[in-house]
């Protein structure tokens, strides 16, 4: 059995999608007779995500400093005898130290940047970025032993940037413990559903509401599904309000079945950002039967390859265009692209499918079988 220990900086349930990633990944990994993995981290002021886990192993938070150094972390890493280790995300203290104790232990390790090394991301506390590269992580990206990827595109970022280690595309995991009737009506409902913040521009949404014609308006409704920052909502509630638009709904933040099910009710889901890493929102909607609308920011080119929804360019005409087709179009050519949908999240993406994977990747590092297919070496 291989033994693996994987390290997080955060890992509630508002975390956000790289605990939910993280969490979803170990549990299917647990669920193997083959592997057993273990999630070490701080102990956070909130409670932490899932349900007590024996496989989650939390120590006291004794973090410092804005690096977030904890001196309990680096001694209950020491103490470990892992075959692999695994750490997810970048520029924290714990990112560090698990590449430096593996180093220590003479054990390989992965990193999963889960979207960190993008120019976009990049340019976020840029200057600080640039010195903790410089200092402590482009040593720690060169000495891993595979870089895990969630897509082609971020390989090619990481490949950029210089570094010429193995390179695993496996996408993240997608819990799909039932399969939901598709509750569609005969209205038409656009929907998008995550964190309420500048950067996901859902004002396009909006925007192109507004240059429906009055009579196509009638026959819609826009449900913005989630919280986030409230300057940003009231922002949004008043673009609506300019716009004089009654047929936006604000439906707050939901998780579990009530949100599959009001993903299961949109005749389709808009993804308008300017840049998502995987965008986690979007096979979870496939899932659920609903066709998705994602920006070009996003790596789904597979929404217009296989036909279950639309990948284009973030501009407000091309939303437009899209909600109309969608108005005009028969239900059933909506569930047939839904059941599209269901596919390929059921072929590519459902959690043990993506265990698997990961699993073979330890395995290959670990010289007990040849390379998987999914892995890229430096040409």
């Amino acid at each position: 059995m291989t033994n693996v220990l994987h390290t997080l900086h955060a890992f509630t349930a508002t975390t956000g999608g790289t605990a939910t990633c993280t969490y979803d990944l170990l549990a299917a990994l647990n669920n193997r007779k083959d592997v057993h993995a273990e999630l070490l981290v701080t102990r956070p002021s909130q409670p932490l995500m899932g349900h007590s886990e024996p496989w989650i192993i939390p120590v006291e938070n004794d973090e410092k400093t804005p690096f977030c150094v904890s001196a309990n972390l680096r001694h209950a890493l020491l103490q470990t005898n892992a075959d692999i280790y695994h750490t997810n995300g970048l520029w924290r203290y714990c990112n560090h130290v698990t590449a430096t104790v593996a180093r220590r232990k003479g054990k390989p390790f992965v990193l999963t940047p889960h979207g960190m090394l993008y120019p976009q991301a990049l340019k976020q506390s840029k200057w600080q970025k640039e010195l903790l590269r410089l200092v402590l992580f482009d040593r720690d990206i060169r000495d891993a032993a595979c870089i895990h990827v969630t897509c082609e595109e971020e390989m090619r970022v990481v490949r950029a940037l210089g570094f010429t280690n193995p390179v695993a595309v496996i996408g993240n995991p997608v819990p799909t413990p039932f399969i939901l009737p598709i509750y569609r009506d005969d209205s038409v409902k656009f929907g998008y559903l995550g964190r309420l913040h500048p950067r996901k521009h859902i004002e396009r949404l909006i925007d192109a509401l507004a240059q429906l014609s009055r009579d196509e308006q009638a026959r819609c409704e826009l449900v913005i599904i989630g919280s986030g920052k409230p300057a940003y909502e009231a922002f949004l509630r008043e673009q609506a309000k300019r716009l004089q638009l009654t047929n936006i709904r604000f439906a707050g933040f939901v998780e579990g079945e009530e949100k599959q099910q009001l993903l299961a009710s949109l005749s389709a889901l808009f993804v308008p950002s300017d840049f998502e890493n995987f965008g986690m929102i979007i096979p979870e909607a496939l899932h659920c039967g609903t066709p998705v609308w994602a920006s070009t920011g996003t790596p789904w080119q597979l929404l217009n390859e296989r036909g279950c929804g639309w990948w284009q360019e973030p501009k407000v005409e091309n939303i437009v265009s899209t909600m109309r087709q969608i108005i005009a179009m028969k239900p059933e050519k909506l569930d047939e692209m839904g059941l599209v949908g269901r596919q390929i999240v059921a072929e590519q993406f459902a959690v043990d499918i993506v265990a698997q994977q990961m699993n073979e990747l330890y395995n290959w590092i670990l010289n007990n079988q040849s390379k998987p297919t999914f892995v890229y070496e430096f040409a």
